[in-house]
């Protein structure tokens, strides 16, 4: 089977997205980890299958390197500049995804509506579509990330994510992501960075929260509902807000 692919990035998450609105690509699991293999394959921290919807733009199925399934904001992101180029959307966006529909603008940057989040006491733990665990630590440059987010990846019911925050001035935030299914330490990570954007809302730090990332610059747009304490503060209207970038195409035999 010949595949035709599309390779973007997005703050350097990486993805190889294929074009399924013929619905004619079935792939195993074993594919999938092959063709995000960066030795034996195309290399990925994802891959995406753009398909027809019903009713929406089109529908986004993300699978992790590893062949799980999650959503993935970066990814999405990444989709939406996919559709442009194919003519599926033009400017704006609705789609579905792993935890439901999506809105996204592009422009010189590309936005990504993200479902509400309601969080309570425990503000070290924020799903936001994906599973995060938040630390707040200091000298983040140097710090081991792959050692520890691997310690705390399986605290959680079926893993999670483990993100690290060092906070910043100019309402900014630094953050490096072990991410669940890639097993690894990535570049950035979508909902990663907008879990913490959450959680530095209760550190005092204000909408839109700018983060930067081993990948690039983002920002996480959001309003939280009226008369917010420490515990259950409903966010909605959160933006996911970066670039994404075609990075080459090619066709892979599998």
């Amino acid at each position: 089977m010949k595949l035709h692919f599309i390779k973007y990035q997005a703050t350097g998450n990486d993805f190889v997205l294929l074009d399924n609105r013929k619905k004619d690509i079935v792939l195993s699991i074993d594919q999938i980890k092959f063709i995000c293999d960066r030795r034996f394959g195309i290399g990925a921290d994802g891959l995406m299958l753009i398909e027809k919807h019903p009713s929406l733009d089109f529908n986004l199925v993300y699978y992790n390197s590893d062949g799980s399934q999650s959503l993935c904001g970066n990814g999405s992101r990444a989709a939406v500049k996919m559709a442009s180029l194919l003519g599926i959307i033009n400017g704006k966006a609705k789609f579905n995804a792993y935890d439901g529909t999506h809105e996204a603008e592009i422009g010189e940057t590309i936005k990504v509506k993200m479902n509400n989040v309601t969080v309570g006491k425990d503000t070290g733990f924020i799903d936001t579509g994906s599973p995060h665990i938040i630390r707040f630590v200091t000298g983040l440059k140097d710090y081991p990330v792959y050692e520890e987010g691997k310690k705390l990846r399986d605290s959680k019911p079926g893993g999670t994510n483990v993100n690290f925050v060092e906070l910043l001035e100019d309402n900014t935030i630094y953050v490096r992501t072990y991410e669940r299914g890639v097993e690894n330490e990535t570049l950035s990570c979508g909902t990663g960075v907008t879990a913490c954007a959450l959680a530095a809302h209760f550190k005092g730090y204000r909408a839109p929260v700018k983060i930067k990332t081993l990948g690039g610059d983002l920002s996480v747009q959001f309003t939280a509902s009226p008369g917010d304490s420490n515990s259950n503060v409903t966010f909605h209207d959160i933006f996911l807000i970066g670039p994404a970038k075609m990075v080459f195409e090619g066709d892979l035999e599998l």
